[in-house]
């Protein structure tokens, strides 16, 4: 069939971008390494990457965490751990664990791909003894013990239970023991009484079996706040990409944005006093005003929840927004005089404008989801 557009491929695309996500490479291997100074050579560093590494690309991310010396991966679950384990980002050899509780359809794959399986019952232990001694290989294990977060995990009376049982199957290896914590940014000892639990069971485990297991229970809120917490390993998330979990920690570190939110302006217009912009007509220009019309809505990332409350950097300065924020555009104020034109990028969040814990503010969330949110069409730009 004739190609009903001539000269062009069907799969061509222009090559300039209505939005992007700037992806800092440097600030990424900065930030691990503040981390690495920061636990002093005292424990392995989990890289966490689940969620596509919070939306900035798991594979350009753990291949820049490999480059840093990290071996250890998590990610949510079975289907994320076997896109990591082959998708050609990681050069070394790696352990990956998937914290989800597995589905017992899951678990032929952690035995195929060498994946380490979240143990939090012993329904699924059983399926995960079966399944192994099926395919003639060890299915190595980490078990989730729920201390306090309530999410998942065997509660610490029977999990001694369990560690014999797997120290019993010569299909199964106990690689690991680990826990979550609920509140780790907090002063109100939860987090302590959660370790100390954690730490006795642990103890009690490789007194009675005469060997050590790998322990792990740090997340980013505990590698700031409680170093006893550290053990064998430690889990950074929102710390390697940049924020903080918590506007108040006990330490702080000098990490920076991974992740800058771009959108090109595409419209200006000057409107007279009395003009209504957007949806349900939420914003009234005082005066003559010239507004802007951004390339990015709710369906980049940019929140609703943001209508009328946030601002954006262009050309160095800062804008207002105006009107509701639409699926694909925001509106902007510009003013009475300004320098801005078609093409000029806004910066929505990032290293140069608002961060993302300011629009998380704003939004009444957490900068994890400002940054899980910005979408798949939004491009990723690795600089």
């Amino acid at each position: 069939m004739d190609n009903p557009n001539p000269g062009f491929s069907a799969r061509e695309m222009p090559a300039e971008t209505m939005t992007q996500a700037l992806i800092s490479l440097e600030h990424l291997t900065r930030n691990t390494r503040l981390i690495r100074e920061r636990i002093g050579g005292k424990a392995r560093i989990m890289g966490i990457v689940k969620a596509n590494a919070y939306g900035h690309n798991v594979h350009k991310v753990a291949e820049t965490l490999e480059a840093s010396g990290i071996e250890d991966f998590g990610v949510a679950n079975i289907h994320e751990a076997v896109e990591l384990k082959t998708g050609g980002a990681l050069k070394k050899t790696a352990s990956i664990l998937a914290f989800s509780a597995p589905l017992p359809s899951h678990i032929e794959f952690f035995v195929k791909y060498g994946i380490d399986l979240s143990l939090c019952d012993t329904a699924t232990l059983q399926a995960a003894k079966e399944i192994a001694t099926k395919h003639d290989k060890t299915l190595s294990i980490q078990v989730k013990v729920d201390t306090g977060m309530g999410r998942l995990g065997i509660s610490p009376s029977t999990a001694m239970e369990m560690f014999r049982e797997i120290d019993q199957s010569p299909s199964l290896e106990l690689k690991g023991i680990y826990t979550h914590f609920a509140d780790s940014t907090s002063t109100n000892g939860f987090t302590e009484k959660q370790l100390a639990l954690f730490k006795t069971l642990t103890s009690e485990y490789e007194h009675a079996s005469n060997r050590r297991v790998l322990k792990h229970a740090a997340n980013s809120g505990a590698i700031l706040s409680l170093q006893d917490s550290w053990l064998d390993m430690v889990r950074p998330g929102i710390l390697l990409y940049g924020y903080h979990p918590a506007k108040i920690t006990p330490c702080r570190l000098d990490v920076q944005p991974v992740m800058q939110f771009e959108a090109k302006v595409i419209f200006i217009k000057t409107v007279p006093a009395g003009t209504t912009v957007s949806y349900n007509r939420t914003w009234t220009a005082p005066g003559p005003r010239h507004i802007a019309t951004i390339a990015a809505g709710y369906a980049d990332g940019y929140f609703r929840a943001l209508s009328n409350r946030s601002a954006v950097m262009i050309n160095g300065k800062t804008y207002h927004q105006a009107g509701t924020v639409t699926m694909d555009q925001i509106m902007v104020d510009l003013g009475t005089q300004h320098d801005v034109k078609t093409g000029d990028r806004a910066i929505l969040f990032g290293w140069e404008g608002p961060s993302a814990d300011e629009l998380a503010d704003i939004a009444g969330t957490i900068s994890y989801e400002t940054l899980c949110s910005v979408s798949s069409r939004v491009k990723r730009i690795f600089v």
